[in-house]
């Protein structure tokens, strides 16, 4: 593995240290499982939140055996910064991790990590204390994202510009001034933080949105595939090592999660009971709605400005989009967050994608599963980004 910068991989006080961290028993680590090659269990970290469905249901509905590869029964963490400093050290070997996040991992901590497909499209929201008639009313408030390198911060401080609000970090935020601060919460504690007034809102992935509509603590007031068009969140990242280990079996891997995705397409309450079946601790409710919001509500309330793009539906399909990555690194040039962002400055966000994403599996997988056409695909697996005014 790559040397890996003395940073926190949290800033904002989380501390939860990467290379400082990364202690010659954890590099041993990484050597011994880089020496075991291809032939044990693939290891799935991940989060319990829908992102991580496809990885989920490819386990549980016997694909990945099918596909012929071995995985190991998929290991739940609570935040991002456990679940990247596992994978980061090999206590797992395959991830679902935030985008901008990956971008993080290569190009700050210097981890050779790849993406190696999307994991879905859409999927987030931003939801409100419903005491709080919009977003303009978050001024002097708090609100939690969960880690400042997400497409959640991204799309939130686009939001919150558009409603003449200036997202901070680190003070109170002044109302006055109409000044939000950001703080980095991991998802499972936002729906008891709004319902608390810790925050007035969070901005994260489902089934919390859905959650606190159920629950009557919290109202979605926009999903974030009305700001960016299908746009990616989580994404399927493998170290380099693992990928050198065994093509063959990553591109399987991929393709196993691929042919999950067109499962949750084709049977969405039938994924809502698989998932809630112990793969994840929401209600089955909560669930079932994330899978399948309907549109209408939201769109007469604002939630969605952009009927046209299906913004509250969380999609499914593997292939990633170079334009989407060269966007990505765009934006996150324009982010404020609570860390160091120099590494940004040397980037050629047209250069990124060639190096951070391993794209092979994810045609293959494509190209065995039906082509384009079986997961809604322009045919030419190239797409320009639609983005709107928050």
């Amino acid at each position: 593995m790559s040397r890996l910068s003395r940073r926190t991989l949290l800033g904002g006080g989380l501390g939860l240290a990467v290379a400082g961290g990364l202690t010659a028993a954890a590099a041993g680590t990484v050597r011994a499982v880089s020496a075991r090659g291809g032939g044990g269990a693939l290891r799935i970290g991940y989060l319990p939140i829908t992102d991580a469905s496809p990885l989920l249901v490819a386990h549980a509905t016997g694909l990945y055996r099918r596909h012929g590869v071995t995985v190991a029964d998929p290991v739940r963490f609570r935040g991002w910064a456990e679940l990247a400093q596992a994978f980061v050290v090999g206590r797992v070997d395959v991830v679902h991790l935030l985008m901008p996040f990956a971008v993080q991992l290569r190009y700050d901590l210097g981890a050779a990590v790849r993406v190696v497909a999307w994991s879905h499209t859409n999927g987030s929201a931003l939801t409100l204390d419903p005491r709080l008639g919009g977003v303009a009313d978050l001024a002097g408030r708090s609100i939690a994202i969960p880690y400042w390198w997400s497409v959640h911060n991204l799309l939130v401080q686009r939001m919150l510009r558009g409603a003449g609000l200036t997202p901070v970090i680190r003070r109170r935020p002044s109302r006055e001034h109409g000044e939000v601060r950001l703080l980095v919460m991991s998802p499972s504690d936002m729906v008891s933080a709004l319902q608390d007034r810790v925050v007035g809102g969070f901005v994260v992935a489902d089934p919390f949105n859905a959650m606190a509509e159920v629950k009557g603590v919290g109202r979605i007031a926009r999903f974030t595939g009305d700001v960016w068009r299908r746009h990616a969140c989580c994404v399927v990242v493998m170290r380099q090592e693992t990928i050198d280990a065994d093509p063959a079996r990553a591109e399987a891997f991929v393709t196993a999660v691929a042919a999950a995705q067109l499962a949750i397409r084709a049977d969405r309450p039938g994924t809502a009971a698989t998932l809630a079946d112990g793969l994840l601790p929401q209600p089955r409710l909560a669930i079932a709605r994330a899978l399948g919001y309907p549109a209408e509500p939201y769109l007469a309330r604002g939630a969605l400005r952009h009927p046209g793009w299906d913004g509250a539906r969380i999609d499914f399909a593997p292939f990633p989009f170079p334009s989407y990555t060269e966007q990505l690194v765009r934006a996150m040039r324009e982010t404020v967050v609570d860390l160091d962002t120099r590494f940004l400055d040397a980037l050629d966000p047209a250069a990124v994608h060639a190096d951070l994403v391993d794209d092979r599996f994810a045609r293959a997988a494509v190209d065995r599963l039906g082509g384009p056409a079986a997961f809604d695909l322009p045919a030419a697996l190239a797409r320009a980004e639609e983005t709107a005014q928050a």
